[in-house]
């Protein structure tokens, strides 16, 4: 069975930065939605175990944009190694074809 949508997660440093690429992302086409939640992370850094507060982005994307949405992400992004998380979903048939209408590539 073929995936009709890809699922991709990613964090940001802020709301405002996770908006700020939501939007792009929206305005480029390579998304058809994304959900921001704010949120707690724990983590290894360069050898130690950090903690900060970032907001999580679900994008919600068409497979055929996947390769062009990571490399918008990760010229975008604010952090050096951006968490980059995929995978691939089947969606019921009408939200498919909006995915896939939001989700043109020129």
């Amino acid at each position: 069975m073929t995936a009709d949508a890809v699922l991709v997660l990613t964090t940001e440093g802020s709301a405002a930065l996770a908006e700020a690429l939501a939007h792009h992302l929206l305005e480029q086409r390579l998304a058809a939605c994304v959900a921001l939640q704010p949120l707690q992370s724990l983590y290894r850094w360069q050898g130690q175990i950090e903690q900060s507060q970032e907001v999580q982005l679900l994008i919600k994307t068409h497979p055929t944009c996947l390769e062009a949405l990571e490399r918008e992400v990760r010229s975008r992004h604010s952090y050096t190694t951006p968490q980059w998380l995929h995978w691939p979903a089947q969606a019921s048939g009408d939200y498919a074809a909006w995915l896939a209408a939001c989700c043109a590539l020129s």
